[in-house]
């Protein structure tokens, strides 16, 4: 009888560990903010909706990277998969340094960037007309703090230690 063996090579292992706590941890940070916002009810701003697209773009990213590992695909599929998603937590920091500036008005914000509005009419026949007239906060205001940082600041920490991550998978001997 011959026996089949499921368990990942030692050449692969190297990065797939890597590569599952670079996507768990990209997950772990989108699904906090979509806490926030469906949750907590903090409505986010323009710039905070734009820092998200690091996440959406990296994970599937970091998925394939997970794949390519377990699936004991060349070491430089999963190292460039790493080297992606890790450029994509490059960007996001970036975003997040722009949008920690303009909330310490160092610079200013886009103008897409509005101010707050109360909340959007439950009459079904102006619902439409507020759709066009509202806007979200403005990117200006941090609506919380913690230790000093806004969530933009936040995701300046997370997108270098998860971009940390992925470089440090990327450059594991396979």
């Amino acid at each position: 009888m011959t026996s089949t063996s499921l368990a990942v090579p030692a050449s692969s292992r190297a990065m797939l560990w890597p590569a599952l706590l670079l996507t768990a941890g990209m997950a772990a940070v989108i699904l906090s903010a979509l806490g926030f916002e469906h949750i907590g009810h903090y409505i986010p701003c323009a710039l905070c909706l734009m820092q998200r697209w690091p996440y959406y773009i990296g994970i599937p990213i970091g998925v394939l990277a997970v794949l390519s590992s377990a699936m004991n695909a060349p070491p430089a599929v999963t190292r460039t998969l790493l080297l992606l998603a890790g450029l994509t937590m490059l960007v996001g920091a970036g975003m997040g340094v722009y949008h920690a500036g303009v909330e310490w008005k160092f610079w200013e914000g886009p103008a897409s960037c509005s101010t707050s509005v109360n909340a959007i009419s439950t009459n079904a026949g102006d619902l439409l007309n507020d759709l066009n007239t509202q806007h979200g906060p403005s990117c200006t205001d941090a609506t919380l703090r913690v230790l000093g940082l806004s969530f933009a600041g936040w995701n300046v920490i997370t997108s270098l230690v998860l971009a940390g991550i992925a470089a440090f998978g990327a450059m594991r001997k396979a």
